[in-house]
């Protein structure tokens, strides 16, 4: 059975580019591993499970620490090839990061979810998250 790797090289970050797009519609290939490589400066990881050869979920994530959430792991995208879903490879990448985040000490795993994404939220619900808060935003108009 393979085993979930983090990026190194630039052709491991490209081969995740297929799968981020289906969550990620935007990127673009031109523009993706200058992304990538300036995320990663500040502590972001582009994990990816491979199975015979092709790319089957990907993960980006980062390790942090605040007051409310002390010692965590945020997971930014947590992604399964639409080919490839309930084939077990999303609960392998999340049970991948759960590991990780035991090794590094972390107390709690966050990631956020749009609100229309019922088949994720089924998923993390199986995989025993809790919805536990609301996430708020608003846009920086850049033009004033």
């Amino acid at each position: 059975m393979e085993t979930v790797k983090i990026t190194e090289t630039d052709a491991e970050i490209l081969r995740c580019l297929p799968v981020l797009r289906q969550l990620h519609e935007h990127l673009l290939e031109s523009t993706f591993l200058a992304h990538v490589r300036r995320l990663q400066t500040s502590g972001y990881q582009l994990a990816y499970l491979p199975v015979d050869g092709t790319v089957k979920s990907v993960a980006g994530f980062r390790f942090g620490e605040s007051f409310g959430w002390q010692r965590h792991i945020y997971v930014h995208e947590l992604v399964t090839d639409s080919a490839s879903r309930s084939q077990g490879h999303g609960a392998r990448l999340m049970a991948w990061l759960m590991n990780r985040a035991k090794e590094h000490g972390c107390d709690s795993l966050h990631l956020d979810s749009r609100v229309t994404r019922y088949a994720s939220h089924r998923f993390y619900l199986d995989q025993g998250m809790i919805i536990g808060g609301y996430h708020f935003r608003i846009e920086i108009d850049k033009t004033t």
